[in-house]
Order: C-alpha cells, then structure tokens, then sequence
C-alpha cells in the first residue's frame, strides 16, 4: 500500500471540513460589507434630504449624485433615482439665479447730517463702443438720494450720450419694447444720462430677465445697452415699489 495515500486522503477530508466554514465566513463578510455600504449610502440619502429641506437644490444635486457614483446598487440610490432630473433642473436654475443675483452691487453711505444715500447699479452684459475708440461698460444704476430723490440713469467711460435737449429711448424687456424718455443733464460730473421714468424704469427692470437700452451718442448714433437684471433685489431698496 502507498504510504502517502492515507495522508492525502487525511488532507483532503480536512479541507472538505474547513470549507463550509470558509464559505460561511465569506458569506458574513460580504454581507457585512453591504450592510456598511447600505449604512453609507442611507447617510448621504439623508444629506441629501436635508438640502432638500434647507432649499440648497445645488448641494442636494451633489449628494444625489455621489450617491449614483458610489453607491449605484444601495436601495437609497434607487429612492433617489427617480428625483434626479427634478432636482438638476432646479439646481441649474438656482444657480443661474444665484449669478444674475451676484451682477447687482448695492450700496449705503451717509449724506449730510442725517441723511443716508442708497443704489442698486450693474453693469451691460457686453461692453459697449460709444465714442468709436473701443468698447467699454455702460452701468445703470438706480439712486435714492435724501435731497435729490430718486432716480434711474446710465452712466458711460468714454463718449457722451446726445440728448441734452432730451430724448426718447427704446427700452426693450423680454422682447417687448417700450418708450421711456431721457435727459442728459449739462454737468461734467459724469457722463450721465436720466431715464426720467424712473419709476417705469425700475418696473420693468425689477419684473424681467433681459434689459436692453438703445441710447444716442454724440459720436457714433444710437447703441443698444443690455442688462441681465433677473437678479435685483428689490427690498435692498427700501421704500421703492416693491410688488
């Protein structure tokens, strides 16, 4: 008889004896694994209810997404799943909102003893070329001034605008255009000019997205001015029409 036949066959029921309990172990160490991965991705689903909750669409649009990427088999990820597209449209718009709020500069300073001057201003999408030696920002701007008032006018870097007689201007919203008229007042303070409608003005700058003014110069005819003013605040102008 072989010698070495008994001994394989000792080494082979050993390890027809240790293998149920090596499956058994990888069993449990899988299963274990997806229950972390299950626990991680319920973590993130509830972050990115949370977002949801706090209005953050961009934040919640991330953590949806994590959860596709890292986690694509977890039963949160598939809970997910079906808002995705909800929320990456509104993700988009809340940050196209959160850029057109970020165009707007408003500011506060004293004047005189007790009084306190505010603006709302933002500058032309493109520049503009108003004298014919290259394009340059046109800023509108609206002031609340204690002894002047209110008032709405654009202000040039180069040029001057030709209307110290007055002027009509075509100030076009969304497509729609309107008439609205204008004044350069003779300073030399600053190349500035008044749409003395201030109030139409201000309507329709705060009930739009796209606002374009068509302006004379002195040197070069009419330019056309465009504003991406979707993102006014109007209560950081208090006192003016706010609905």
């Amino acid at each position: 008889m072989n010698p070495t036949r008994p001994m394989l066959m000792i080494a082979l029921m050993s390890l027809l004896a240790c293998q149920p309990q090596d499956d058994r172990q990888a069993a449990a160490q899988a299963q274990a694994a997806q229950a972390e991965r299950e626990q991680a991705a319920q973590a993130m689903e509830a972050k990115f209810e949370a977002a949801i909750g706090e209005g953050n669409w961009r934040l919640a649009k991330g953590y949806a997404e994590v959860l596709q990427t890292d986690y694509p088999n977890s039963a949160a990820a598939a809970r997910v799943r079906p808002r995705l597209d909800e929320v990456r449209a509104k993700a988009e718009a809340q940050a196209q909102q959160q850029r057109l709020a970020a165009l707007w500069s408003y500011a506060e300073q004293p004047v005189g003893k007790d009084g306190q001057q505010r603006s709302a201003s933002i500058y032309s999408k493109e520049p503009v070329d108003t004298d014919g030696s290259g394009a340059h920002p046109v800023r509108l701007i609206f002031r609340d001034h204690p002894a002047w008032g209110r008032s709405a006018y654009l202000v040039l870097q180069a040029g001057d605008f030709d209307c110290y007689k007055g002027c009509r201007l075509t100030v076009t919203l969304d497509g729609k255009a309107h008439v609205l008229p204008g004044l350069r007042p003779k300073t030399d303070e600053a190349i500035a000019m008044f749409i003395e409608d201030w109030k139409g003005l201000w309507r329709l700058a705060r009930s739009g997205q796209t606002l374009a003014i068509t302006f004379p110069t002195r040197a070069v005819g009419r330019k056309t001015a465009v504003f991406e003013v979707g993102g006014l605040d109007p209560v950081r102008m208090p006192g003016w029409p706010q609905g």
